[in-house]
């Protein structure tokens, strides 16, 4: 479900390089050539690029991109440029420092990327900080919400369909029984979300659906300021409704006083390849009005060219 519109003829990426080279060179950048190269590229190409640039200029592209580049143009750029380990990496660990704290974002990557994908990240997350991305997510956090956020991005669920019924059924009443009883930082709570497969949970959320008439969410929405709760929903609904959460991030990323451009860049970075069809199909059904509108009334100049060019906009 990509959104990027990759041309039918790609130019080597010698050739990508060599025009990159240029965009850089004389008087001022050519961000207009740097949209048309690396907007139009997947992760593949993407990465021969930067493999290819470093051999025949000696530089890496990232650090040319970032010399050359400036605020929030910058940073859409360098995020979509990255390895997708290492931008998951670089997430994290921008999630955890004090001053860009966000949990929310460390839940994200957990419950939105596949096993393997997590697992790459963690690897990147050694080579590039030399410390294991558990260990800084375990010293950011404390109380429930280290005990939830710890095995979720320590998790290397099962990925196949498979589904037992019996297991769905039990595992349904064990999280009624806790939410019911406010025990919502309870072992086995924490157990089922962070170890069961995306498939055998929506299983166990069905059945609780049905077996107890309200929405496993909807229980959990008993204080919409408590921030492990949310957390708790945050999980639910990205293991089993990814579109939804990004649909919703991106609503709130576009609707505040001032754009948080964090947000809006990350979704657009990290789900232009993968999901962004649906992401926009739901947030026109949610919002009435077609993402890329939303996008061009926040955003202005190549920000706002490089953004849509991911999103899939026709005259991108």
């Amino acid at each position: 479900m990509a959104t990027i519109k990759v041309p039918e003829h790609v130019p080597s990426p010698a050739e990508d390089c060599e025009q990159l080279r240029k965009a850089f060179k004389g008087w001022g950048t050519n961000e207009g050539l740097i949209i048309s190269i690396l907007a139009h590229r997947n992760a593949a190409q993407r990465s021969l690029i930067r493999k290819t640039y470093a051999e025949m200029h000696g530089e890496d592209l990232l650090k040319e991109l970032d010399k050359e580049l400036s605020s929030d143009f910058e940073r859409i750029v360098l995020l979509w440029t990255l390895e997708p380990a290492d931008r998951d990496a670089f997430m994290v660990n921008e999630a955890t420092k004090r001053s860009t704290s966000n949990n929310l974002v460390i839940v994200e990557v957990a419950c939105t990327r596949s096993p393997l994908e997590l697992f790459k990240a963690r690897q990147a997350y050694h080579a590039r900080f030399k410390r294991s991305l558990e260990e800084d997510v375990a010293y950011h956090t404390s109380g429930d919400i280290r005990k939830l956020l710890v095995p979720l991005i320590s998790s290397l669920r099962y990925e196949g369909d498979e589904v037992n019924q019996s297991i769905a059924k039990s595992e349904a009443k064990i999280l009624h029984e806790k939410i019911a009883n406010k025990e919502y930082n309870h072992d086995e709570l924490i157990r089922i979300l962070t170890t069961r497969s995306k498939a055998q949970l929506l299983t166990t959320f069905n059945l609780y659906n049905n077996e107890y008439g309200n929405a496993i969410n909807k229980d959990l929405k008993v204080d919409p300021k408590d921030e492990y709760l949310k957390l708790l929903r945050t999980t639910i609904k990205s293991l089993i409704f990814p579109e939804r959460h990004f649909s919703k991030i991106l609503r709130l990323a576009i609707n505040k006083l001032g754009t948080d451009e964090w947000a809006l860049a990350r979704v657009v970075a990290t789900r232009a390849e993968i999901d962004m069809e649906r992401i926009k199909e739901e947030y026109f059904r949610r919002n009435s009005i077609p993402l890329d509108r939303d996008i061009a009334k926040d955003t202005s100049g190549d920000y706002e060219r490089m953004l849509l060019a991911l999103i899939g906009h026709v005259d991108a």
